[in-house]
């Protein structure tokens, strides 16, 4: 019998610690088939940051390196350095990538560091306890901003991709999310894309997923998607932001 579904090499065989309804499972999926079908997992390294993935590197069977808060690109920069034949990754949510880490997201960017890397934005700090977050948006209620995000006192959500495509060493900047079954396929070739810039030396790329914090937003995982659907992904389009790929062949970058 033909196999057509299977777990991934790349992902080991081991229960994720997550909240039912999150979506971090989902990408860690992803990330595993993508290194599969490009036959680079032995030449793989991780890096985990600080937040709900922070036990990613129990999860990939490839090297893994954990970074302090906020420093997994600069530690992926080193590694990148030191080993330039290999493929490296940093797995981030937005409060270690956009808040604490936003001058090592910066500034990898612009060097044009040639890493991949993973954003999650689910707009909430959750491995903390459900705080505000860089990417909270206008009016979301959390556990430090009880009456919703008051733009005023707190200012707007950074929008990390289109920050980043303005940058010259950008390479590509792309906005996803795996809520639905066509957004998970569109997911997976645009972190496909992201680990074949790296291969092909074309300089840093982010694939920016937009997800869902169920038990911080105090939901559960049916209305959390439909939240998303509804509220984040109206804030935070889902595209292309740069694509220097693209840009070569005279096409268009965004959609």
């Amino acid at each position: 019998m033909a196999v057509v579904f299977e777990k991934p090499k790349a992902l080991a065989d081991v229960p994720f610690h997550y909240c039912p309804g999150c979506l971090h499972g989902i990408v860690h999926r992803l990330v595993a088939e993508v290194l599969d079908e490009l036959g680079v997992e032995g030449q793989t390294v991780g890096v985990a940051s600080v937040g709900c993935s922070v036990f990613s590197y129990n999860y990939f069977n490839c090297d893994m390196v954990q970074a302090p808060h906020g420093r997994a690109p600069a530690v992926a920069t080193g590694i990148k350095r030191a080993l330039p034949d290999n493929v490296v990754f940093t797995y981030q949510g937005d409060g270690d990538l956009a808040a604490i880490g936003m001058a090592e997201t910066v500034h990898a960017a612009t060097r044009g560091e040639n890493i991949t890397v993973i954003f999650i934005n689910n707009a909430i700090y959750g491995m903390t306890g459900g705080q505000m977050a860089p990417t909270s948006l206008p009016g979301q209620i959390t556990q430090t901003s009880p009456y919703g995000r008051d733009t005023d006192t707190a200012g707007y959500p950074i929008r990390v991709c289109e920050l980043l495509s303005t940058l010259d060493g950008t390479a590509l900047a792309q906005r996803v999310a795996v809520n639905d079954v066509k957004n998970v396929m569109n997911a997976k070739k645009a972190i496909k894309k992201g680990f074949e810039n790296q291969i092909n030396k074309r300089g840093y790329s982010i694939i920016e997923v937009v997800s869902a914090c169920p038990s911080y937003w105090g939901l559960s995982p049916q209305e959390a998607l439909k939240w998303q659907k509804e509220n984040m992904i109206p804030y935070y389009p889902l595209g292309v932001y740069k694509d220097v790929t693209a840009e070569n062949k005279g096409g268009a970058a965004n959609e």
